[in-house]
């Protein structure tokens, strides 16, 4: 839990650097990323050299050379602000920048580092950056949970959204569907519009908050490390961002891929994943020529959210699942192809349950309904009967304040997922229950919640109207009363 103190730290760099010019929410967050990876790049040449000192063996991972220690972070901390900025803007040490050392030193230092080629260093004074570097400095971040809410703090002061439909997903709404899944010891975790991180970050924090005893285990730490967690995003910022999120939250080697997952590039992705969690770009719309060929034969369309179910079919392994939030319009969408990811979903594999959530989730980003759809991708069909609930509630606030309140529908929904055999006998008037495959089909595949939701009306009796009419008279008199004494009172 993020304490007041970091809270205040973090928020002190984000005014210092918008009073230096960098105003761009995403600017922001991608500036203090870089300034904090130089930070971890001499943070982790020290720990290399503390090892070499005690082993009296040479050091294996050479960040930085003898004669680059001008451009480590314990050096140029303590010079003055101007001699601190040339080193960031004017090559000299083996003709680099401090900057241009971060971009081409590879791998061995994280994924981050992977991810440099179009990173732009835009701190455009002296005093910034001096300022931004001591705030930085001042933070202790020795451990896992400090450095990975600080860093949630500084995403979430994202105010408003990017490009192409990306925001930011409420953690607390990424964490209902994680704890809806349950992550697996052996899943192999993929989010095809990764974003931030955010899913594949929560996915990490239920194996700790859940399973921490699993992490003795070698195998599974390798797994963790190496193989369990996957993303693809096609956005430079984005994909740095959610590079240095998984990695302060202790994923080291997250697999994480910089490309379009619609497009031909990634075709041979397939049958790879156990369990996907995503929220996909809404309202975005691509040529059937920028789209791989197999997605198209599962859905013919344009929009980027019906690509993506499909996509996450051909991703998926059989038996795999996946939690996705899709705008309401998926629900109940009349067009053919509408119908048609809808009617794979349902008929071909196995569609578990449907949440609708109110409007107001996404704010202050987005006012629009979405929902959360629950498959498992099994080839053969197995809808039975498909759970349904009408969240009202999560929390906080449905307006652009999302202020924290006391309903919350969000823990009633976790204990009556998990508890689905006490579904069966709930009617179709409470905010959640079970409604049959044939009853689906019939109605062509809807799944919007209102079509199979029953309203009980309660009856309102009125007055007769010559009891009203009486009552009206008499407040007309009453009035009339109240007015006579009012001009007695003026004419004194």
């Amino acid at each position: 839990m993020i304490t007041g103190e970091l809270k205040s730290q973090v928020d002190k760099i984000w005014l210092t650097f918008h009073s230096g010019g960098v105003t761009n929410p995403l600017s922001v967050i991608e500036q203090f990323t870089y300034l904090l990876f130089i930070r971890r790049l001499d943070e982790r040449q020290q720990l290399e050299e503390k090892k070499a000192q005690m082993t009296k063996k040479p050091i294996k991972n050479v960040i930085f050379t003898p004669e680059q220690r001008d451009l480590r972070w314990s050096s140029f901390k303590n010079k003055d602000p101007e001699s601190m900025y040339e080193l960031f803007t004017k090559p000299s040490v083996d003709g680099m920048t401090v900057f241009d050392h971060m971009k081409q030193v590879g791998h061995q230092a994280g994924i981050f580092a992977d991810f440099m080629k179009n990173a732009n260093f835009i701190i455009a004074t002296p005093k910034t950056l001096d300022l931004v570097v001591q705030m930085i400095d001042s933070i202790n971040m020795e451990d896992r949970d400090t450095k990975g809410d600080l860093y949630e703090y500084m995403l979430s002061k994202i105010a408003s959204a990017g490009t192409n439909g990306q925001f930011r997903t409420p953690r607390h709404i990424i964490r209902m569907m994680v704890d809806i899944v349950q992550p697996k010891k052996d899943d192999i975790i993929c989010d095809p519009s990764a974003g931030t991180a955010g899913f594949l970050v929560t996915a990490s924090e239920y194996y700790r908050d859940n399973h921490s005893d699993w992490f003795l285990d070698k195998d599974f730490r390798e797994h963790f490390n190496d193989e369990m967690f996957n993303g693809i995003e096609i956005d430079d910022t984005m994909v740095r961002i959610g590079a240095m999120n998984l990695q302060l939250h202790g994923i080291e080697s997250p697999n994480l891929i910089k490309d379009n997952g619609l497009g031909e590039g990634l075709a041979e992705i397939r049958n790879r994943y156990s369990l996907i969690l995503a929220n996909p770009p809404f309202k975005g719309a691509l040529d059937y020529d920028e789209v791989e060929g197999s997605i198209l034969k599962i859905v013919k369309s344009k929009k980027t959210e019906l690509l993506f179910l499909a996509l996450m079919l051909r991703m998926l392994k059989t038996g795999g699942r996946c939690a996705v939030i899709v705008p309401d319009g998926v629900l109940f969408g009349s067009s053919k192809a509408h119908k048609q990811i809808r009617q794979e979903i349902i008929e071909n594999h196995k569609l578990d349950a449907v949440i609708s959530m109110p409007s107001g989730v996404f704010k202050p980003y987005a006012g629009v309904s979405t929902a959360v759809l629950f498959f498992t991708k099994t080839g053969t069909g197995g809808t039975d009967k498909v759970w349904f609930y009408d969240m009202q509630a999560d929390g906080y606030s449905l307006d652009d304040k999302r202020s924290p309140v006391k309903d919350n529908d969000i823990p009633e929904i976790l204990s009556r997922y998990h508890s689905m055999e006490n579904e069966e006998s709930r009617a179709r008037t409470e905010k959640s229950f079970l409604v049959p495959f044939d009853e689906i089909k019939e109605n062509d595949w809807d799944l919007s919640i209102n079509r199979y939701k029953e309203i009980v009306y309660e009856e309102i009796e009125y007055d007769p109207p010559a009891t009203i009419i009486s009552d009206i008279e008499a407040l007309d008199k009453q009035r009339e009363e109240a007015l006579n004494v009012l001009k007695e009172m003026l004419n004194g």
